[in-house]
């Protein structure tokens, strides 16, 4: 861990995790960037991926505003191209980025069975079911002989690479595509075939993997991606704890900058929360919510050696992750699951 300045005052952390009224909050914040259309981008005039998209929805799923929600899921079902993916990149409706991310277009599959676990709605999941069986088959397609995804699909094809992060959010959406296979009767063979592949690469082949070690990302994904449980999450986990976690303020996006940031501190305690660590969990929420302004919204990060806020951005997929993990940690809904193994 970077040391923190010793002669700049740093924010205080919380002294309880926000409350129900509070994450509705910020929910309303998302929902007021959310486009006519369903689109959720990053934050109002900003781009869009479907990763975070996903992630926004859940959380509106989770604090009541299922129109918004709706809407969301709605969105995904319009704009899957007919191979199971949706552009990297858009902006205001324009495709930007037009390659696909792998893992950005899977985790629809935890977004649905969130919204199953939350809301029982079966006829929603039926909807979104032809949705979810493109990105997941598209997936497949991606698998590598080691057993980790290629990260994209560009114009030249397949990256010839794979990323720790992606395939483990992949395992999870993996999973969770699995679960609704079972609940519509549904034949999942072939997802639980390259969960299982990518597992173990994830556990015994890090190293057939690009190196992305500065990241904390990469330290936390296994174990929140259940591809590691049990003692072999608890190893990774302590291995690098003193790298990335700065006591009272988060946790580092990457081991070289003093630069906390929320989505990643919410994500670790949802890892945490998952591994049955709930007061280490609960403590890093607390820790980021320096983070929160009056309105309910999330700023991005913290530079800690400058005292000031960075990006200059209030990111709608971080205070999905504080929705998220406060759900996790408080037991709001049945979406609480979504994270457990």
């Amino acid at each position: 861990m970077i040391p923190l300045p010793a002669d700049l005052p740093q924010p205080e952390p919380a002294a309880s995790l926000p409350t129900p009224a509070m994450l509705r909050e910020t929910a309303a914040y998302i929902a007021s960037v959310q486009r006519a259309d369903g689109e959720i981008p990053w934050e109002s005039g900003s781009h869009t991926d479907v990763w975070d998209h996903v992630e926004c929805a859940m959380a509106l799923g989770v604090t009541g505003e299922y129109a918004a929600a709706d809407a969301a899921f709605a969105w995904l079902r319009a704009t899957q191209r007919a191979d199971g993916t949706w552009p990297t990149k858009l902006q205001d409706g324009v495709i930007e980025e037009s390659g696909a991310d792998t893992n950005q277009c899977t985790y629809v599959a935890v977004g649905v069975w969130h919204h199953w676990l939350v809301r029982r709605d079966r006829a929603f999941v039926e909807s979104m079911w032809p949705t979810v069986r493109a990105a997941l088959d598209f997936a497949v397609t991606m698998q590598l002989p080691f057993g980790g995804f290629s990260w994209a699909f560009g114009e030249f094809g397949p990256a010839t690479t794979a990323l720790v992060t992606g395939s483990s959010s992949i395992h999870h959406a993996l999973q969770c595509g699995e679960r609704l296979a079972d609940l519509l009767g549904e034949d999942a063979s072939a997802w639980r075939g390259a969960r299982e592949r990518v597992a173990v690469a994830l556990q015994r082949r890090e190293e057939e993997f690009e190196p992305k070690r500065r990241f904390s990302m990469d330290w936390y994904y296994p174990a929140l991606g259940g591809a590691l449980t049990g003692d072999a999450a608890y190893a990774r986990i302590e291995g690098r704890w003193e790298d990335f976690v700065v006591p009272g303020l988060g946790i580092l996006c990457v081991d070289d900058a003093p630069w906390v940031t929320g989505a990643e501190t919410c994500e670790l305690a949802l890892a945490l929360e998952g591994m049955g660590d709930r007061a280490r969990a609960e403590r890093l929420v607390l820790d980021m919510q320096h983070l929160r302004d009056p309105d309910g919204s999330y700023h991005t990060g913290y530079v800690y050696a400058d005292g000031k806020r960075w990006p200059i951005e209030r990111s709608t997929w971080t205070g999905a992750a504080v929705i998220l993990a406060c759900d996790a940690l408080l037991d709001l809904t049945p979406g609480a699951e979504v994270f457990r193994p």
